[in-house]
C-alpha cells in the first residue's frame, strides 16, 4: 500500500495541511453535542484508511467528546506523531494554535476503565486527573498492563473505539522516529505542522476523519 500511495503523498499533505492553519474554532454549542450509543468514523491518512467503531458505554464522556472532535474536523491534517509497532501510535495536536487552545482548556472528567486495551482499541493520552482532551493512541498490540496501570494518580486508560477495518493502515505508519516527536509536543501546540516538516520528516498524517451516517443528539 504504501508504494501505492507514494506518488501523491507529498501532494496529499500539501493540500490537506495549508488549510488547517486557518482551522475554524468550534462554537461553544458543540460541547453540549452527545454521541450516539455506537458509531463508525473513517480516517484517511497517507497510508490509506481505517475504519473505527465507538461504544459510548466504554466512556460517555470521552465518547462524546471524540464524537465533537472527528465532526467539528479537529484531526484534519493531524501529524501521526509517535509510532512505537510494538506499544502505540498517538496523535491529537492539531496545525492551528487557536483549535489546540479551545480544547486543550477544556478537558473531560475521568472515568473508570470499562473496555481493554487490545490490540486495536483507542484510548485517550492524559498525564494527571481530568486531563483528557483530543489525543488519542491506538494500542498495537494487547496491553494489558493499560487498564491498571497507576499513572499520575489514575488507574487505567479507558478506551473509546477500537478499529474494525484497516488495521494494516496503522502498522504502516512511519516509525522511525519512535517516542522522540511526543517529547515535542508543547513546541507544535504553537507552531504546528511546520514544526513537525522541519525536525521529523517523513511522519504520516491524518488527510479526513469523517463519521458515517449517525442521528445527532444535544444534551
Amino acid at each position: 500500500m504504501k508504494n501505492i500511495l507514494s506518488i501523491c503523498i507529498t501532494f496529499c499533505i500539501a493540500i490537506s495541511i495549508t488549510p488547517a492553519l486557518s482551522q475554524n474554532i468550534p462554537d461553544p454549542s458543540i460541547l453540549e453535542v452527545i454521541a450516539p450509543d455506537t458509531f463508525r468514523a473513517v480516517c484517511i491518512t497517507t497510508k490509506g484508511e481505517f475504519t473505527i467503531e465507538a461504544v459510548r458505554s466504554w466512556s460517555p464522556d470521552g465518547v462524546d467528546r471524540l464524537y465533537q472532535l472527528i465532526t467539528s474536523g479537529f484531526y484534519a491534517s493531524n501529524c501521526i506523531f509517535r509510532v512505537q509497532p510494538e506499544y502505540v501510535v498517538q496523535f491529537g495536536i492539531s496545525n492551528s494554535a487557536d483549535a489546540n487552545y479551545f480544547w486543550d482548556k477544556r478537558p473531560i472528567p475521568d472515568e473508570p476503565v470499562v473496555g481493554h486495551n487490545l490490540k486495536g482499541v483507542i484510548s485517550y493520552a492524559r498525564d494527571g486527573k481530568n486531563t483528557r482532551t483530543a489525543q488519542l493512541f491506538i494500542n498495537m498490540k494487547d496491553n494489558y498492563k493499560l487498564d491498571t496501570v497507576d499513572y499520575n494518580g489514575l488507574r487505567g486508560f479507558p478506551p473509546v473505539a477500537r478499529i474494525i477495518e484497516g488495521f494494516e493502515v496503522v502498522e504502516a505508519f512511519n516509525a522511525q522516529y519512535g517516542f522522540e516527536p511526543a517529547n515535542h509536543q508543547d513546541s507544535v501546540m504553537v507552531k504546528g505542522n511546520n514544526y513537525w516538516e522541519e525536525k521529523f520528516p517523513g511522519l504520516d498524517y491524518i488527510l479526513e476523519f469523517k463519521v458515517q451516517s449517525s442521528k445527532l443528539k444535544v444534551k
